[in-house]
């Protein structure tokens, strides 16, 4: 009985530790630019010493990816941007160039809408963080921007 609850403990703590590591808060957000044009701009906020990998990345970690949800009312115009101090780094681990943000990194897609009806845009953004110990596992995080057009 004492090795189930000393499981259950630990088990508890490495869950509870687990959610506690997130240096990454993302915020997300759409800013009108035109008639029926708009830039989503999907905000990471990164906590000191950690970093995003930009969505060419390099070889060996995972990018930062962005797919955006099927609607029939938006069409998306071009690729996304990414808007931040972009650090470049060989690493002898991957015997790669890698490259990241570090503090914070506005990825902004363009987009129109189809008609003059407010919607919503949905996706996910999944990404990989990383400090000078270690990495954690790639997250993917599902978001949700409504476009209103009034």
């Amino acid at each position: 009985m004492k090795n189930i609850i000393a499981f259950i403990f630990v088990a508890f703590a490495m869950s509870a530790h687990a959610q506690l590591e997130n240096p990454v808060k993302w915020e997300f957000k759409a800013k009108k630019i035109g008639n029926k044009q708009y830039e989503l701009h999907l905000i990471a906020v990164i906590e000191n010493k950690w970093h995003v990998y930009a969505q060419e990345a390099g070889e060996g970690p995972a990018p930062t990816v962005i797919s955006f949800a099927a609607n029939p009312l938006v069409s998306i115009d071009g690729k996304v941007k990414e808007i931040g101090k972009l650090e470049s780094v060989f690493d002898p681990n991957f015997k790669s160039t890698l490259r990241y943000y570090s503090n914070k990194v506005d990825f902004v897609q363009k987009i129109k809408l189809k008609s003059s009806a407010s919607t919503v845009v949905k996706g996910t953004v999944s990404f990989m963080v990383c400090n000078d110990r270690k990495c954690l596992p790639p997250k993917e995080i599902p978001f949700s921007v409504k476009i209103s057009t009034k």
